[in-house]
């Protein structure tokens, strides 16, 4: 079983704490947002310098609300680039489901027109000959 939260939800903000450097939070955005971690943590500390006492509020929070990434989210990589479209454009994952759905459905039409036309039947009934 996979530890999510309650809605279920794979693709959400977690500590990353394997690819972090303190708590996981810089990675852990970073992962959400699909940038590297070096971005964020650039950004982090360009905050501190502006913003520092907000900055470091934030931080420590987030590093005690957040939950640790699992270790096995995923099952493969294809599964988390699904999970990761979802979070990020929902709209481009729900338009690449209905292609897929609808290249399967073209694919289902022409086996049921292939298994329901004479010839099937004609070779089938020739194979029945030959045993």
């Amino acid at each position: 079983m996979i530890w999510t939260d309650n809605s279920g939800a794979r693709h959400r903000l977690w500590r990353d704490t394997d690819r972090g450097i303190i708590a996981g939070v810089c990675a852990g955005i970073a992962d959400y947002i699909g940038v590297e971690p070096m971005i964020v943590r650039l950004v982090a500390v360009l905050c501190l310098f502006f913003f520092f006492p907000p900055t470091i509020v934030t931080y420590v929070i987030l590093a005690i609300v957040l939950r640790p990434k699992p270790p096995r989210l995923y099952a493969d990589p294809g599964e988390e680039a699904f999970w990761r479209g979802v979070g990020i454009a929902p709209a481009d994952t729900l338009q690449s489901l209905k292609r897929k759905f609808r290249d399967l459905d073209l694919r289902l039409v022409q086996m049921e027109r292939q298994i329901t036309s004479g010839d099937f039947d004609l070779h089938r009934q020739f194979r029945n000959l030959g045993r």
